[in-house]
């Protein structure tokens, strides 16, 4: 008995002592460094001696570790956002600091930011593009950034929220296409009272004109339709009639008079006629072939939609006639037969708008679907446009997207290509997976890197389209054509960088470029390759080379990759979706192989130029890699590499 009862007055004491929560140490140093480089009103006041848990806006988690919502709302925030402070917040789930005046670019390090799920920054005067570390919050349901002053265009890369239920970014300045959205959860959107133009993509149509309106350049959908995406050509003037002088006399002419004058005027037509047809019919008699040669026009040959004239030569093509100003241009060999006014008539769709312009895609009245690139800043002569125009126009590969047709006049510049209604490599790497869309495979990868690296091949061959640099390689210009299972995909806007000056021709893109690109501002094969290899390295990371979370503010993927593998070793490079190879894990095979590519694209991205492999070398070593899993199952049966060889 003298024992038992200090163990039950224990015990009381135990079960009645209240519970003692941890404080959030290193999540309170974060706000109130926030707080301190804030300046605000004083109605805002944290007591430093108490509590995180216990301050106004704070909510902490339940067992007081960590800070898990921040609400600020009006309460006289001013001036920018202090980076490495609220980025801090590691396990933060809400943050409201609407209607503030808060103003500059939100910090990259709100990236870290990995479990956020409500964003509401409205009502500030926050500025700057939209902000790239939001589209790597991929758990965010809500997004509020109406209100402010961001510009520039909305990125495709919003399609990266998955999760996303509402998006709001109404009255700023935002302007450029509609990007297509298709998360399949979002049921709030508005965009309104901005500077968007084009069409509203379909994705989004489901949403009410309130949410488009006051974008006075944007249509389709909800809004009133489309126009055609270039003004139609000035109509020649007609010749005014002259009208008959006015005599100083009013007598009229007698019946004979006018009989007379009517007779005589019937007869010297009827002679000008009978002229005319001797004209032409001696006109055909010396144009006749005397041996007809049962051939078509040259490859390179372009023709007039409207008078079928041909041209076989560049000195042919500098003197096309008066007449044939202003006409559509087809290349010979083409799949279509419609002209300018078809072309005038057609509704159009904004499929992406870049430096040298903006890509449409035209449904014809016929049903015939194209894509148009309307250019801008062409800083070349017509004679200069059309001589570059039909050495693109000879390039005929199965892995390059063709040129089919070109149009001049002085206020457009367009250009006209096949539709490839699968998108490109970079929407079906880094957009939705709606509509049914599963992940890329390796299998399929590894086939468009081959097919993307032979197309850049033929370009740069001496004897295949004559060593044209591309230019602008990027994952948005790898097109696919699944329904065409030897074509897999295609390169897209190649050789248009001598159409502009230095300033503004179409350079790689930025994660693309290579290091010399930055002062020559002039692509070469070897630029061609690093941008190359960059695209091997999103195929294989599943990266965008532009993504702001590849670790330290402003490195790009070479390096992002390089110092992994240094650091981490290889396997923590690959693509999860690569990984478990689409629900399984990834087989030893594919692993080696993934390994092969990657030490490719390390050797396309080396920073010197001259250490960079040429193109049809790249082409060889990834059928290597591909034949090598072919060769292993066959014991030693596989085919050879080379263009026509097995395909993975």
């Amino acid at each position: 008995m003298e024992v038992s009862l200090p163990v039950t007055s224990l015990i009381l004491l135990l079960l009645y002592t209240p519970l003692v929560f941890s404080e959030p140490t290193s999540d309170k140093a974060a706000l109130l460094a926030f707080l301190s480089n804030t300046p605000h009103e004083s109605r805002l006041r944290w007591n430093s001696s108490a509590s995180a848990c216990t301050w106004v806006g704070v909510t902490c988690s339940s067992d007081a570790s960590s800070v898990v919502a921040l609400r600020l709302p009006g309460v006289g925030l001013l001036g920018p956002l202090p980076p490495s402070t609220l980025g801090r917040l590691s396990n933060l789930r809400v943050l409201s600091l609407r209607s503030n005046r808060l103003s500059g670019p939100l910090p990259s390090d709100l990236s870290n930011l990995s479990h956020l799920r409500s964003l509401y920054l409205q009502g500030n005067l926050l500025s700057g593009g939209f902000p790239a570390t939001l589209t790597n919050l991929t758990r965010l349901t809500r997004l509020d950034i109406s209100n402010n002053n961001f510009s520039g265009e909305i990125p495709f890369a919003v399609n990266n929220l998955r999760r996303l239920t509402g998006l709001f970014l109404e009255r700023n300045n935002f302007s450029g296409p509609l990007p297509s959205i298709s998360v399949e959860s979002l049921s709030g959107f508005n965009v309104s009272s901005n500077r968007l133009n084009g069409s509203v993509p379909q994705s989004l149509q489901r949403f009410p004109k309130s949410s488009f309106d006051g974008n006075l350049d944007l249509c389709g959908g909800p809004l009133p339709p489309c126009k055609s995406f270039f003004p139609s050509p000035a109509a020649p003037p007609t010749p005014e009639t002259n009208p008959i002088p006015k005599t100083s006399n009013n007598h009229r002419l007698s019946t004979a008079a006018i009989i007379a004058i009517s007779v005589a005027s019937v007869s010297v037509l009827l002679l000008l006629v009978l002229l005319l047809l001797v004209f032409c019919v001696f006109r055909r008699k010396r144009q006749r072939p005397t041996k007809p040669t049962g051939k078509g026009p040259p490859s390179g040959a372009v023709t007039a939609v409207e008078t079928g004239t041909t041209s076989s030569s560049k000195d042919d093509i500098g003197a096309l006639a008066e007449s044939e100003r202003n006409k559509l241009v087809f290349f010979e060999g083409g799949l279509y037969s419609f002209d300018l006014e078809d072309l005038l008539r057609a509704s159009a769709e904004v499929l992406g708008k870049g430096i040298v312009g903006t890509s449409y895609k035209a449904v014809l009245e016929e049903g015939t679907t194209v894509v148009v690139k309307r250019l801008k800043d062409v800083a070349v002569t017509k004679r200069e446009f059309e001589v570059q125009m039909e050495v693109l126009g000879r390039v005929k590969h199965e892995n390059v997207v063709p040129l089919r047709a070109f149009y001049y006049s002085k206020d457009e510049k367009l250009l006209v290509y096949d539709y490839f209604p699968a998108g490109s490599l970079s929407a079906l790497l880094h957009g939705s997976r709606g509509s049914g869309r599963g992940p890329l495979d390796w299998y399929n990868r590894l086939r468009i890197a081959i097919a993307a690296g032979r197309g850049l091949s033929h370009l740069h061959s001496p004897t295949g389209a004559g060593g044209i640099p591309h230019g602008d390689i990027k994952a948005s210009n790898v097109l696919l054509s699944p329904t065409t299972p030897s074509v897999v995909a295609a390169l897209s806007d190649f050789g248009l960088h001598p159409l502009f000056t230095p300033a503004a021709a179409p350079r790689a893109a930025g994660g693309y470029r290579a290091p010399e690109l930055v002062e020559t501002r002039k692509p070469t094969l070897k630029t061609d390759v690093y941008g190359f290899g960059v695209l091997l390295l999103e195929l294989l990371t599943g990266k965008s080379p532009n993504q702001a979370s590849l670790g330290e503010e402003g490195i790009d993927l070479p390096r992002w990759v390089q110092s992994v593998v240094r650091e981490e070793w290889t396997a923590e490079v690959f693509d999860v979706e690569l990984m478990m190879g689409g629900g399984g894990e990834s087989n030893n095979a594919e692993e080696e192989e993934m390994v092969g590519l990657l030490q490719v694209a390390m050797a396309c991205v080396s920073t010197s130029p001259d250490q960079r492999p040429e193109m049809g070398e790249v082409v060889r070593m990834m059928e290597e890699i591909a034949n090598r899993t072919v060769e292993s199952d066959e014991k030693g049966g596989g085919g050879g590499s080379g263009e026509g060889g097995p395909t993975p």
